[in-house]
This record gives C-alpha cells, structure tokens and sequence, in this order.
C-alpha cells in the first residue's frame, strides 16, 4: 500500500510540507509507503477545456505540462492521497486548483480514484481555511473517494515558516488523521473493497 501526498505550496520545507509530514509520519509508522510530491511552485497550467482527454479517453491532459500527467499517474498508482496547500485569499493555490481540475476531469472517464481514501491539510494565518478544505474535498467526493474525519479540521494555523509547529493542536488534528487514514487503508485493502 502507498500513499501519496501532493504539496501544493510553493515554499518548500514549509508549513504545509511540515503538517503533511506529520500526517505521512504517523501513515508510515503503520507499515505503509509514502511519497511526497512538489507540486507548489511547478510549471503546470488550469484545464483549458480542449476536451482532448474526452476524445482520447485516456485520462491523459493533452493541453498542458508533462509534469500533469506525471502527478496524474501518481495519483492512480497510489493506493490513498494527500492534498495540502496553504490558503490563499480563502482557496488553495493555483497549482492546486489546476492539479484537481485536470486530473479530475480527464480522469472521471475511468473513475480510477473511486475507494481511494483522499484528505486535505491546510495551512493557514487565520481564516479561510474551510472553504479551501471544501475546495480539495469536492475533489474526492466526485471521484467517489473515502475521505476519513480527524479530531478536527485538518487545519494547521502559522504564516511564516515553522509556525505550525507551535499550533499543538493542529499537530495532533494531523496525528490523528494519520491514524484514521492508516486504519482506513488496512481496512479497505484486507476487505478487498
């Protein structure tokens, strides 16, 4: 089993990696794979609507960088995702949000994320931070994903590099996710659902 987390901001090393390393930390404690991708600060665009993917139903991007389709076949060898992103203006990046809607669309042909567990973690100064949750949960729940509760939110607050790690409670928010996802992904892949 994999799991695979998509870090959506451009500052490497800060503090969504640091809340997605937590969650991944408790994730691999369990014996199971992770990978962390760079997904912030890369060369990739928003979904052009060429309509290329319908046509070649591939669940390629034929209108953007070769980088999508890396993180697209990232996301369907996987066996469970992770999307974190800091909030910006209420929203996750643009990277992000260009991630979710070209994998999404050009996948949907053939569901191959359904019963994958998905999360979002956030990082945030103060406020927004739901509606950008929603942003990357409306992502899995139309790729009839299984995304696991936590204690909270999965919300970390700090604004400069390193300040998640004074929010105790969004650490343990995390931890607990982790264990969640973990527990999900043992009981998914032992049922065979």
């Amino acid at each position: 089993m994999k799991v695979v987390a998509f870090n959506g901001s451009p500052r490497k090393g800060g503090n969504t990696e640091l809340l997605l390393g937590e969650v991944l930390k408790v994730i691999s404690s369990h014996g199971i794979e992770t990978e962390l991708i760079q997904v912030g600060g890369t060369d990739i665009n928003g979904c052009r609507a060429c309509l290329k993917c319908r046509k070649e139903n591939d669940g390629r991007c034929h209108n953007n960088s070769p980088l999508m389709n890396e993180f697209i076949s990232k996301m369907e060898e996987a066996d469970g995702i992770l999307i974190g992103s800091p909030v910006y203006y209420t929203d996750v990046t643009a990277e992000i949000k260009s991630l979710i809607d070209c994998a999404g669309y050009s996948m949907r042909t053939g569901k191959t994320l359904r019963h994958k567990p998905g999360a979002a973690v956030l990082a945030v100064r103060r406020a927004g931070a739901t509606h950008a949750f929603d942003t990357i949960n409306h992502f899995f729940l139309i790729n009839e994903m299984i995304v696991p509760g936590s204690s909270y939110w999965n919300i970390g607050i700090g604004r400069n590099k390193g300040e998640v790690l004074n929010d105790e409670e969004g650490l343990q928010t995390m931890r607990t996710l982790g264990e969640n996802f973990a527990w999900l992904m043992k009981v998914i892949n032992k049922e065979g659902v």
